[in-house]
């Protein structure tokens, strides 16, 4: 009897999981509480762990297709313009970025359509001894296995973890933005309480980001556009030329928060994925990639163990301290990279790294996050 999964949210991580689970032939239903399918934000980067992850799941030659390779890490800058570190032409480059929606669009694709429900907010969830039932405005579904990839603001870990805390604002706010720029090989331009990075992304086009501090969170001003481009406008060609060319309402500004650590990513039968479980600022461009991780590991498990409940221990041990760590190093990325005080000592350190070392550091497998191996998946199935 082929089991079956209710995946709760149609982001990427919650997608991930529905192809990592048909793979290895299980049925799942992904409810989304939109009326469409879609991801919003801008752009994004992914590590070679990530691209690890995709392959896993199948989708790694599209993927590829979809991405552009961006010089990010190896090419960071001084607002005046000058190099701290500097890509050769020729140098290879671990880094993949996109437009989240082609990657969203592409495992969205990797699915049957009728696995997938939208409209679909959830209301409750009840466990059983051996399956668990979901509700939602319009109906309700019983299952195995209950999968919460609901995002930080999970209707799941507020319905079955009451006592966790609320996403901890990080005194930090992004500006984000895309438009056509072609031929741009991307990178970080350090400020002193600020940094913006460039990625070069399919068709033609570039994603940009200002991340720098802010007092408190929810401050919006009446023209974002104006406002970003005023922080920087003595900053080095193509930053304001790329925030002059991008059209007002395409500018987008959020605030960025994650998540304390949670002291279980299981409950019964219900799962947490993603930022759901795990929520990270984006200074190390994990988000996607750790829900990317987890997604594999936990089809993994699955598939591996003798019952449900052994496999979701075994996913709990694996990624708990995984995600949590690679958490805690992007919020003190985060601290460093805005910290005034801190500027001075930061860019000194960069510029004297010696750049074969430097390059060394960005390779494939130069840190221990790039690092990480998926599991062996089973041949993939096609349950109905």
């Amino acid at each position: 009897m082929t089991r079956h999964a209710v995946v709760v949210g149609g982001g990427i991580g919650g997608l991930a999981t529905a192809v990592a689970l048909r793979r290895i032939g299980w049925r799942a239903t992904v409810l989304e509480r939109a009326a469409e399918v879609r991801e919003i934000g801008a752009g994004m980067s992914q590590a070679p762990n990530a691209m690890r992850a995709l392959e896993a799941l199948g989708v790694g030659e599209q993927a590829r297709s979809a991405g552009v390779p961006t010089y990010s890490a190896g090419n960071l800058r001084l607002p005046d313009g000058r190099h701290l570190q500097q890509a050769r032409p020729g140098d290879p480059t671990p880094l993949v970025a996109f437009h989240r929606a082609d990657l969203h669009r592409m495992l969205l694709q990797a699915l049957p359509t009728t696995w997938v429900r939208t409209n679909a907010e959830v209301t409750g969830v009840r466990q059983a001894e051996q399956q668990v039932t979901v509700t939602w405005n319009g109906g309700q579904a019983t299952a195995d296995l209950l999968i919460g990839a609901d995002g930080i603001r999970s209707t799941v870990r507020r319905l079955l973890w009451p006592d966790a805390p609320a996403p901890r604002f990080l005194d930090r706010t992004a500006w984000l933005g895309i438009t056509d720029a072609d031929g741009l090989p991307g990178s970080i331009t350090m400020g002193a309480g600020g940094y913006f990075l460039i990625h070069p992304i399919s068709r033609g086009r570039a994603y940009w980001a200002y991340v720098t501090t802010a007092g408190r969170p929810a401050i919006r001003y009446e023209k974002e556009k104006i406002e970003v481009a005023r922080r920087v406008a003595t900053w080095h060609d193509p930053i304001p030329s790329l925030i002059a060319a991008t059209p007002d309402e395409a500018v987008i500004h959020i605030d960025i928060c994650d998540l304390d650590p949670l002291p279980a990513y299981v409950c019964g039968r219900v799962a947490l994925l993603g930022d759901a479980a795990h929520a990270m600022s984006p200074d190390r461009g994990q988000g996607a990639g750790q829900s990317l991780e987890d997604a594999v590991v936990l089809a993994a498990a699955l598939a591996g163990e003798s019952t449900i409940e052994a496999a979701l221990r075994r996913y709990d041990t694996e990624r708990r301290p995984r995600t949590q760590a690679t958490a805690r190093g992007a919020r003190a990325d985060g601290r460093r990279t805005t910290s005034l005080a801190l500027h001075r000592a930061l860019v000194t350190m960069i510029r004297l790294t010696p750049a074969a070392l430097w390059r060394k550091g960005i390779a494939d497998d130069g840190n221990p996050t790039w690092r990480w191996r998926p599991p062996h998946l089973p041949s993939p199935t096609t349950p109905h």
